[in-house]
């Protein structure tokens, strides 16, 4: 064997080495040429600049425009203000639940974006638990971004928080500063580039959201992706909605860049020992603790308690379950994700195998994240038009936008690996091959699980991509709920609550599958 060895790596010349490289590029990098490079090109020969006039000086788009903005800064300044008590409260303070409302931090991002669309209506809807009536206010949306986005901004913070040195703030309070000297001077320079990282996201997610906007903004607070999907499916304004497409791709890379730019400077090359939580000892921090448990309670848990309790009160509204409609739509659901993930799963360890190789790879992971599915089908439709409402185009689109989670993940723990594994490895005789399968794939798999759980989450709560490619016959869970909420009488209603609390149930599945993976991970 060691013969052979030998023999064989001085084989391996550059050129060929080259090569190789070049053949692991060709898929995941073909793959993105094709689904998000070449579709956003095509709407390059749609609107010129007489378009882009005509459409920047429609009042009904000036005003959308202005409020897509105004929603996603205040959406950032309302998560970033709650978060700040919320993360400390957690990085701070040992109590009792502590961990578990740390690792359900994720919960609200796997639901997905119909569910908690209608656990807001369930609660400040037509027939609202809470507040009844406010379905034709701008506060519905509001209330659906900090659902989604609080715990994005909260685990920004909390890392943020967990960076400060302990010996730094040790040594401030022996010098005689008080706690807004420390904070000032200590906490916050570290801090903030978390939090601006954070916001990027936050502006990011809210500005190019679609399903949030389509059920709760209505037409009067209707946003910029709901306005393409209604100038493509109502108008037929393929011209316009190409302007308001390259509108939405240039913030959105705004935004993307700033958050890749600011990410740079959360990364620390040292270990930090971090401050360990104390037990809540004082009146003060009592109250902080309740307070951060209510918002929490408030914003996060209390919409999909509210789908929970509308469901169970449904009545015969239950018999959606058994209907053709129903399991057509779990089928199409299930055998979606199904042939997504296949994908995915291959994309996602290509593109992480060759990141690990060239820089400029890892920093177009997250391009499928920067482009919305709004943009992204446009574009598809407009580029392979005899390939629309097809199922490989389906799966693919569903592919794309799961897959950077895959790759997110184990590039992570790629780079986390100690170089001494594959040196024992090699010293003891293995070639590059048996490294990677009996030695460095056995450590990514946790990694590997906690990528394939977010990207099943995210194809089985898709919405957009599904409403702009599939076909009547190819409902899903989500195309179905929107469908009965089209239609009048509260029964039709009910349906679409149960339907929620089904799909919320899958979600949770999902969340149970990567919290395993996470506690698995973490005894590992």
């Amino acid at each position: 064997m060691l013969y052979c060895r030998h023999l064989i790596f001085p084989l391996f010349t550059p050129a060929m080495r080259l090569f190789s490289i070049l053949l692991l590029a060709l898929l995941p990098l073909a793959f993105l040429g094709v689904m998000v490079a070449a579709p956003l090109w095509a709407l390059a020969d749609y609107g010129g600049s007489v378009e882009w006039q005509q459409t920047l000086a429609d009042p009904y788009i000036r005003e959308r425009i202005q409020w897509t903005l105004i929603q996603a800064l205040i959406s950032c300044v309302v998560t970033l203000v709650l978060s700040l008590p919320i993360a400390w409260t957690l990085a701070r303070l040992e109590f009792r639940g502590r961990r578990l409302i740390l690792r359900l931090l994720m919960l609200p991002f796997v639901m997905p974006t119909l569910v908690a669309a209608m656990g807001v209506l369930a609660l400040f809807g037509a027939r609202g638990l809470l507040l009844p009536g406010w379905q034709d206010t701008p506060y519905l949306l509001l209330y659906g971004n900090v659902f989604f986005n609080l715990p994005v901004m909260v685990r920004a913070t909390y890392q943020g928080l967990r960076q400060i040195p302990a010996h730094r703030l040790q040594a401030a309070q022996t010098l005689g500063a008080n706690g807004w000297q420390r904070w000032r001077h200590v906490e916050w320079p570290v801090l903030r580039p978390w939090l601006a990282g954070g916001g990027c996201l936050v502006f990011l997610y809210c500005f190019s959201g679609f399903g949030l906007a389509l059920l709760l903004g209505g037409s009067r607070y209707a946003t910029v992706e709901v306005a393409i999907y209604r100038l493509i499916a109502v108008e037929l304004n393929m011209q316009q909605a190409a302007v308001l497409v390259w509108l939405v791709l240039a913030i959105t890379a705004v935004a993307g860049a700033s958050y890749a730019l600011i990410s740079r400077r959360t990364v620390s090359g040292t270990a930090v020992q971090a401050i360990a939580p104390a037990p809540c000892r004082t009146l003060s921090q009592r109250l902080l603790l309740a307070f951060s448990l209510a918002l929490l309670f408030l914003c996060c848990a209390l919409p999909l308690a509210a789908i929970a309790v509308q469901a169970a009160a449904a009545g015969s509204s239950w018999r959606v379950l058994w209907q053709p409609d129903t399991l057509a739509a779990l089928w199409n659901t299930l055998r979606f994700t199904g042939g997504a993930m296949l994908t995915a799963t291959l994309l996602g360890i290509l593109h992480a195998a060759l990141a690990r190789r060239l820089v400029w790879v890892r920093g177009i992971t997250f391009l499928p994240f920067m482009v919305s599915p709004v943009c992204v089908a446009f574009g598809v439709l407009l580029l392979y038009p005899e390939w629309s409402a097809s199922l490989p185009l389906l799966i693919a689109t569903y592919a794309l936008l799961a897959y950077p989670f895959i790759t997110k993940d184990l590039l992570a723990a790629w780079d986390a690996l100690p170089a001494s594994y594959s040196a024992a490895a090699r010293t003891m005789g293995a070639n590059r091959f048996q490294t990677g399968i009996f030695v460095t794939a056995p450590l990514l798999l946790p990694a590997l699980r906690r990528g394939l759980t977010l990207a099943a989450a995210t194809c089985i709560g898709e919405f957009a991509a599904t409403l702009f490619l599939s076909r009547p016959e190819w409902q899903t869970l989500t195309t179905l709920i929107y469908h009965y909420l089209g239609l009048p009488g509260a029964d039709n209603r009910d349906q679409a609550m149960v339907l929620s609390f089904v799909l919320m149930a899958l979600a949770l599945a999902v969340f149970l599958l990567l919290d395993a993976a996470e506690k698995k991970t973490a005894r590992v």
